[in-house]
């Protein structure tokens, strides 16, 4: 199929999205937009309609044409703020991705492309569900083995669902696995912890666990990388990183992020400080109200909205 429609082959990976890879409506219309976005520009630029094959030849100058042209608006529009245009440039590598993958059409240029810089801040805890949809946007990347869908979406469902650092979750061992009711976890300075494992989390880890190809002793390192190393916390801040990019994120929404977002989720439920520092390992309750922050305020706000004597 190198040689036929481009517009088709769009049509196919919204199709693959939809009905393989089980994506959000929301996501397969983003990325349809995106791309059609991107097609629709080479078709000026290239003054025609374009074959798969043409795809396989666009050269890294005409992607980042593409992306300034996005960044100046067209016609006198408003551009692309640089996160829009870095989760079209997003969009516009998992189709390419799908090109080589499902219809032999590489090209190597796409990747010599990078996006806008965007200024990182302090993490920012992350709604329920966007955490929801970090985790289930995982299935979604064609480049991984299901094992390490499993794997991936484990450490992050156990990172937002424990309240842990990343640390404190690579640090899990093969004997972990089943998990139990709870997880005695060591954290900074080597204080340890009592954490309740929700069933959630429970049955993310051991469907990884299930999955894993490699066979482990007992004291080594649960998670573990693609070619059977322990797992780095690199892996995990890379991986946050694209799903964050491919949602439309800010980049802000750190692994770290969904520690913050354990402790303003059980902040928003009615759970007491001195609980929340119990459960995130910190010694100084000013350490807690730091990360609750946010969500205090929210709910002081909500208050001052609502409440008839405020």
């Amino acid at each position: 199929m190198s040689g036929g429609s481009a517009r088709t082959a769009l049509a196919a990976w919204l199709d693959h999205l939809t009905h393989e890879r089980r994506a959000s409506p929301l996501t397969v219309r983003a990325y349809g937009d995106n791309v059609l976005a991107y097609l629709s520009f080479l078709e000026r630029h290239r003054g025609g309609d374009l074959t798969t094959a043409d795809l396989g030849e666009v050269s890294a100058a005409e992607l980042r044409a593409y992306l300034a042209f996005r960044r100046e608006g067209p016609d006198g529009t408003e551009g692309l703020a640089p996160r829009s245009l870095s989760q079209a440039l997003s969009s516009i590598r998992a189709f390419h991705r799908y090109l080589d993958h499902r219809l032999d059409t590489p090209n190597a240029a796409i990747g010599l492309v990078r996006g806008p810089r965007i200024r990182v801040g302090a993490p920012r805890p992350v709604s329920e569900d966007q955490a929801r949809g970090l985790i289930a946007e995982i299935d979604l990347d064609p480049d991984r083995e299901d094992w390490e869908t499993a794997r991936d979406q484990a450490v992050l469902t156990l990172l937002w669902g424990c309240g842990l650092r990343i640390s404190e979750g690579l640090s899990l061992l093969r004997r972990d696995a089943p998990l139990g009711e709870t997880l005695r976890i060591t954290g900074k300075g080597g204080k340890t912890r009592i954490v309740p494992v929700l069933d959630a989390v429970r049955a993310a880890v051991d469907a990884y666990a299930a999955a894993l190809p490699f066979a482990l002793g007992p004291d080594e390192p649960l998670f573990r990388a693609k070619r059977g190393g322990p797992l780095s916390p690199r892996h995990v801040q890379a991986t946050m990183q694209a799903l964050r990019s491919r949602l439309g994120l800010s980049d802000r929404a750190t692994p770290h992020a969904l520690r913050h977002s354990f402790a303003t989720h059980l902040l928003g439920a009615g759970a007491d400080l001195r609980a929340i520092q119990d459960l995130l390992g910190h010694a100084s309750l000013s350490t807690t109200q730091r990360y609750t922050q946010v969500d205090a305020a929210g709910l002081l706000a909500a208050y001052g909205k609502a409440h008839p004597r405020a």
